[in-house]
């Protein structure tokens, strides 16, 4: 019965309290590398290829401590980003609500990992050897049984509370912080035709995924982390990796080259233009952002003009009808963000346009600087004059 009993309290390693904290979050750790590393950025977005063996000890892993398939994680991620914030989405909180996707996130996926349609549609490229199909496919429950049976040797009963930890850490913090939080509250860097946010600039709990909006602006980087100040956990990883011999990278998000001096528009500051796209709307939202503080300071809520503000500098893609119908009022009675509103609309057409000649596209360019040095529009003017330091 001593021997039951001791078992119980602490299992066969009978473990201070602080050497099971320090266990539960270094095996986390890992879970989060794990999914970053291998079913983010290497088998959803293909930013860089794992060696063989790296990558069968995170298959391997997350079968233990998550349950997940690969190519069901990998489907649903990628249908994200190709219906991001429309019909389709599998966890927008813009479709779905943001508390049920930060606190019912895992449940959204479960729904989805059921569609076959998005697996077939979606998941190519996966993992498809013996093992994946006949093991972690087959069997993605027999993986966490085997975790808590580990879990309650090492520590007994409170190997119980170490499980569900893992097995919670996953679905709250992917699912739920990046997917919610990651699309609703933050700051962005980048314009992208969605509502992406950075939570945070560093990234240690969740690998570098704080970073969203720096991710879904270069879906393939592999490195999520893009100002001087922002920490990427994940990259850190990648790049011992590399050193080692065990990752390569295949892309990571094209850094801003703008010339020291202002010089005439030509297709090398098109492509520069195009390449940094997200970014050059993000500093037209800044002019925008400004303009709509100074226009709408007489309106009588001050929710009222938070809401238009955010209505202006968001892309439009992302508004819903009322919201578009809002804007178009506001501008009708202010004939400065009218016309802010009207070239901006302008400029996206550059990147927009499938069948324009370069020629044709850089006419436009330099037609839209000169209406934009002319709007007498501060702002507008100084914007105009950046415009021309873009490099590809």
């Amino acid at each position: 019965m001593d021997l039951i009993s001791s078992f119980l309290v602490g299992g066969l390693t009978q473990a201070h309290w602080w050497q099971v904290v320090i266990y539960t979050l270094v095996m986390t750790h890992i879970t989060i590398v794990a999914v970053t590393v291998f079913l983010h950025r290497s088998q959803a977005h293909r930013g860089l290829d794992l060696h063989p063996a790296v990558m069968h000890f995170f298959r391997l892993w997350l079968w233990m401590t998550t349950g997940m398939v690969t190519k069901e994680w990998v489907a649903i991620h990628r249908k994200h980003h190709a219906k991001c914030e429309k019909e389709g989405d599998p966890h927008s909180p813009m479709l779905f609500g943001i508390w049920k996707v930060l606190f019912r996130g895992a449940d959204l996926y479960r729904v989805e990992a059921a569609n076959q349609e998005t697996v077939a549609k979606f998941g190519h490229g996966t993992p498809s050897d013996w093992i994946e199909n006949n093991l972690y496919a087959k069997h993605s429950l027999m993986g966490v049984l085997i975790m808590l049976a580990i879990d309650i040797a090492l520590f007994g009963a409170i190997g119980l509370t170490v499980w569900a930890v893992q097995m919670a850490w996953i679905p709250f913090w992917a699912a739920g912080v990046v997917n919610g939080i990651g699309h609703y509250w933050g700051y962005r860097n980048f314009n992208s035709p969605d509502t992406s946010t950075n939570v945070f600039p560093w990234g240690f709990i969740i690998g570098g995924e704080e970073l969203h909006n720096n991710h879904h602006a270069h879906g393939t980087s592999a490195k999520f982390s893009t100002k001087w100040f922002e920490i990427d956990v994940g990259w850190g990883y990648i790049s011992v990796l590399r050193v080692l011999g065990l990752a390569k990278i295949k892309k990571v998000a094209p850094k801003l080259k703008l010339d020291p001096g202002t010089r005439a528009i030509d297709l090398r500051t098109l492509q520069g233009v195009i390449t940094h796209r997200y970014e050059v709307m993000a500093r037209y939202a800044d002019i925008v952002r400004q303009a709509a503080r100074e226009e709408l300071s007489k309106l009588q809520s001050r929710s009222d003009r938070v809401r238009l503000r955010r209505s202006l500098i968001r892309n439009e893609e992302v508004l819903q009808p009322e919201q578009i119908a809002e804007v178009d009022s506001a501008i009708a009675q202010h004939p400065m963000l009218s016309t802010l509103v009207q070239m901006r609309r302008e400029l996206g057409r550059l990147w927009e346009s499938s069948s324009a000649s370069s020629e044709q596209l850089l006419a436009d360019l330099q037609a839209w600087c000169q209406r934009a040095q002319k709007s007498g529009i501060s702002g507008l003017e100084q914007f105009a004059i950046r415009l021309r330091r873009y490099a590809a």
